[in-house]
């Protein structure tokens, strides 16, 4: 058993300003924080780090992880909750994505940010499985190499993301200064975040507040899901939920995010039962709507960034834009046909 004594923690956080079961980014390449739970190396350190449990373990083969001061060798260590870790990440295989001319719509431009609707079916940035053809390869080309350097080479000015398959607003930072400034706001939650939702059923009541814990599942490392109020582990989280329009057996629903955590949406929506539609990972519960889904080729999950609005980190202007619904999501919804409530 790996044991931490109080000094140990108080060491740490002075010298890395990490806080209590939140691990933050030193730098592009070292992970801090403190862990979540008591046990097993491995399983403790993907659930309170958010890495994957097969990442931690070649990590810990690598030699990257220390707990309480010390290298860790095996992934079966047994260790104490509240001891300090660090996880030394090395840089992605291929860091250096290119510039490429891909169309994008931009809907707002200056020299310090960008603000561009994304359509459904484009990752944010080049990853495993997705090495090109990404918005950051886009943005390269479109901006000439003039984006912040804060999120590394591979991912130039993203401050934040949205999933593959969800279209709408996103913005990109081109200084270090606005990166930063972009960071602060959506740290302090005072970013103002509204999506479009498809879902199944009509929620009842109309309208609410869904405030759940969000982490990965235990069943599926590659879901998040909701954890239990008393859990140690993931993040907390807050959806306001609207419903707009109702249709047969199904509704649109307007979501507004008080924090923004890793699926946040598609989570919350199915956690009381109205999953949104087309979702291939939280949507199953829905067959009822695979043949409409199948005819009319929708292959994503109907979720769209409609409204983002912040204050302009360099100028201090306060800024909104707005999306409307894309053509595939507005074709689901007049198919889906409308009922009385």
């Amino acid at each position: 058993m790996v044991a931490c004594s109080h000094k140990a923690v108080i060491t740490v956080l002075v010298t890395s300003t990490a806080i209590l079961h939140s691990p933050s980014m030193e730098s592009a390449e070292t992970l801090t924080g403190t862990l979540g739970a008591s046990g097993r190396l491995d399983k403790v350190l993907a659930e309170t780090s958010g890495l994957s449990r097969e990442r931690v373990k070649a990590l810990i083969a690598a030699g990257k992880v220390e707990v309480a001061g010390g290298v860790m060798t095996s992934p079966s260590s047994k260790v104490e909750e509240n001891c300090p870790y660090i996880i030394h990440l090395p840089p992605p295989d291929d860091p250096q994505a290119s510039p490429q001319d891909i169309p994008l719509t931009i809907v707002f431009e200056d020299e310090y940010l960008i603000v561009v609707d994304k359509p459904a079916g484009m990752v944010v940035h080049p990853a495993a499985g997705n090495p090109d053809g990404t918005l950051v390869n886009a943005l390269l080309h479109h901006c000439a190499g003039q984006l912040s350097g804060i999120g590394g080479v591979a991912r130039p000015g993203i401050v934040h993301r949205i999933d593959k398959d969800t279209s709408g607003l996103l913005v990109v930072a081109k200084t270090d200064a606005a990166h930063e400034g972009l960071a602060r706001q959506f740290a302090d939650h005072s970013i103002e975040r509204l999506y479009y939702a498809l879902v199944y059923g009509v929620p009842n009541p109309a309208q609410g507040r869904i405030e759940a814990r969000i982490g990965r599942s235990d069943s599926d490392r590659k879901k998040m899901a909701v954890l239990p109020k008393e859990s140690s582990r993931g993040k907390h989280a807050v959806t306001h939920y609207n419903t707009v329009e109702v249709m047969d057996r199904c509704a649109l629903v307007e979501c507004r995010l008080e924090t923004g955590r890793t699926h946040q949406v598609r989570v919350h929506l199915a956690s009381i039962g109205h999953a949104l539609l087309g979702d291939p990972v939280y949507g199953r519960a829905n067959a009822r709507f695979r043949p409409l889904l199948e005819r009319l080729g929708f292959a994503r999950q109907a979720l769209h960034a409609a409204v983002l609005g912040f204050v302009h980190p360099v100028t201090g202007e306060k800024l909104r834009f707005e999306s409307g619904i894309p053509s595939d999501m507005r074709e689901l919804i007049d198919e889906a046909g409308h009922s009385n409530r």
